[in-house]
C-alpha cells in the first residue's frame, strides 16, 4: 500500500463516522505528537538491549505497533488535509537527504 491509498481508506474511514469536523491540521498534528508521546513510554527507562528483549513479547510488540500506526494515521490525515502529496514529500525529503549526506562522505 502506498501513501494515497494509505490517504484514501483512512479518510473513508473517517468521512463514514462524520469525524471531519474535528480533522483540523491543528488538532491532527496535536494528535500526532500525543500519540508519539504514547509511543515513547514504551522506551522511557529502558536500555537499547531492554527494549529489543521486551519486543520480542508479542502484546508488547503489538502494543508498540499500534502506537506506531496511530502516529502514522494522525500524519497522514494532516498530510490530507494540508493538501501535501506524501509520496513526493518522502521522495523529495530523501534527494535532499541524499545530498545533504552523501553516501561517499559517510
Amino acid at each position: 500500500m502506498d501513501f494515497r491509498e494509505l490517504e484514501e481508506r483512512l479518510v473513508a474511514f473517517r468521512d463514514v463516522r462524520n469525524w471531519a469536523k474535528y480533522h483540523t491540521p491543528k488538532n491532527l498534528a496535536i494528535s500526532a505528537a500525543v500519540e508519539l508521546g504514547e509511543l515513547l513510554e514504551h522506551f522511557q527507562w529502558g536500555s537499547d538491549g531492554e527494549i529489543l528483549e521486551a519486543v520480542k513479547d508479542p502484546a508488547k510488540r503489538e502494543a508498540i505497533a499500534d502506537e506506531i500506526a496511530d502516529v502514522v494515521i494522525y500524519l497522514t490525515l494532516l498530510a490530507h488535509e494540508l493538501d501535501i502529496d506524501l509520496d513526493e514529500a518522502v521522495e523529495r525529503k530523501l534527494e535532499k537527504n541524499g545530498e545533504k549526506y552523501p553516501a561517499k562522505k559517510y
